[in-house]
C-alpha cells in the first residue's frame, strides 16, 4: 500500500505559477505510475497529467498542456506538479493517485492523497 501527501497548494493570482508536491514514505512508490487529477465545486473528478515510474513518459490534458509540469524525484518519493500561467478554471481540489498501469483514467488508479486546494483569482 501506498500513502501519499499533497502539499503546495494556496490561493494564487491569475498568471502566477504554484508547484505542488506529492510525497509517499514507501520505496516502493518508485514502481508506481503517478498521476494528478482535479476536482471543481460542482465538476467531476478529471486527469490533468501523468507520468511513468521512470519519469520516461508523461502525459497531460490538452487544458494544461504546455503550462504544466509533471516531474518525479525517486531519491525522495516525490513527484512534482508545476504549474504555471494560471487561470481562474485551473481552482480545484488537486490529487495525486498511484497506479501499476500507466493510464489517464480515474478507475486504473488504486491509492490516493487527501487533495491540496489551489484557488487561483482572476
Amino acid at each position: 500500500q501506498v500513502q501519499l501527501v499533497e502539499s503546495g497548494g494556496r490561493l494564487v493570482q491569475a498568471g502566477g505559477s504554484l508547484r505542488l508536491s506529492c510525497a509517499a514514505s514507501e520505496r516502493t512508490f518508485r514502481s508506481y505510475h503517478i498521476g494528478w487529477f482535479r476536482q471543481a465545486p460542482g465538476k467531476e473528478r478529471e486527469f490533468v497529467t501523468a507520468i511513468s515510474w521512470s519519469g520516461g513518459m508523461t502525459t497531460y490534458a490538452d487544458s494544461v498542456k504546455g503550462r504544466f509540469t509533471i516531474s518525479r524525484d525517486n531519491a525522495k518519493n516525490t513527484v512534482y506538479l508545476q504549474m504555471n500561467i494560471l487561470k481562474s478554471a485551473d481552482t480545484a481540489v488537486y490529487y495525486c493517485a498511484a497506479s501499476g498501469t500507466y493510464s489517464s483514467e480515474i478507475r486504473q488508479y488504486d491509492y490516493w492523497g487527501q487533495g491540496t486546494q489551489v484557488t487561483v483569482s482572476s
